[in-house]
């Protein structure tokens, strides 16, 4: 889970800006720095800040991906609702497409979302779009 190269300085977020943090507590990111920054190992692009809900929990653990139940070994707390994580942006589109698609935060969602990710379906979940 942890990324083991250096990350790239100065990313972006999908509207152009510096790429403003996601999580500390719990503290998220591929590279467990609190921001959705990304890199060439970061082959899932951990790079949608998403505010999960019960709902989009319970959909990702149907689809595979357990978010909720605690993996010390891998230093994984699990997520609650109202936890901000930096999630898969392939996830978040999948969420997105079934309707249980989480609220976001702009400033803290990589551009490098906007590979898999349209902006305005983004702009459509942010909570910090004035």
């Amino acid at each position: 889970m942890e990324g083991s190269q250096r990350r790239p300085d100065a990313q972006l977020n999908v509207l152009g800006e510096p790429l403003t943090s996601c999580s500390h507590d719990p503290l998220t990111g591929f590279f467990r720095d609190g921001c959705c920054n990304t890199g060439p190992l970061d082959q899932g692009m951990h790079t949608v800040c998403a505010i999960v809900t019960d709902e989009f929990l319970e959909f990702s653990k149907a689809a595979g991906n357990d978010l909720s139940t605690p993996r010390p070994e891998f230093g994984f707390v699990g997520l609650n609702d109202g936890d901000q994580w930096c999630l898969c942006a392939a996830r978040w589109e999948q969420a997105r497409q079934a309707g249980k698609a989480p609220k976001i935060r702009l400033a803290a969602t990589n551009q490098a979302s906007l590979a898999v990710c349209r902006l305005d379906y983004l702009k459509m979940h942010a909570i910090d779009l004035n």
